[in-house]
């Protein structure tokens, strides 16, 4: 096997498209080294850190918050299942925030679209939590 791979190639046994690849190493989440024809060659090991940014991406992480947490690694190394399980830790409760929203809307959910008004100004799905609602419709901070 060769020590290294094009961008294709990590593109076919990773799932992620070409583009999104570009544009994750132009964020610094991966990184590769060039050949003399300008060509990207990718470190076999980035396999393992494109499944860590999708893993990461599925639990609903941000793009910045995933490359937060790659910078913790020494060196920019590939994180280890003990990276992982330290990471996730630190995320517990951002998912478990995530789980509480998302159950809210799963029982919110039929009432909703029964009651058919889909008004943004009251409906609970396309206006949690509004704390301005009692103040008034539209802009309400920037009325005088």
């Amino acid at each position: 096997m060769p020590p290294t791979l094009t961008i294709g190639e990590v593109a076919h046994r990773t799932g992620v498209a070409a583009s999104a690849l570009r544009y994750w190493e132009q964020l610094g989440l991966i990184h590769s080294e060039r050949t003399g024809g300008n060509q990207r060659r990718y470190d076999r090991a980035t396999i393992r850190r494109v499944s860590f940014v999708r893993a990461a991406q599925r639990v609903g992480l941000s793009l910045d918050e995933v490359a937060a947490a790659l910078d913790t690694l020494p060196a920019g190394r590939t994180p280890t299942a003990r990276d992982w399980a330290r990471l996730s830790r630190s995320w517990r409760g951002r998912l478990d925030d995530q789980i509480v929203r998302l159950e809210r809307l799963r029982d919110q959910l039929d009432s909703c679209i029964g009651c058919g008004c889909l008004s943004l100004a009251r409906c609970v799905l396309h206006n949690p939590d509004d704390v301005l609602a009692e103040k008034g419709r539209g802009a309400v901070l920037l009325d005088p």
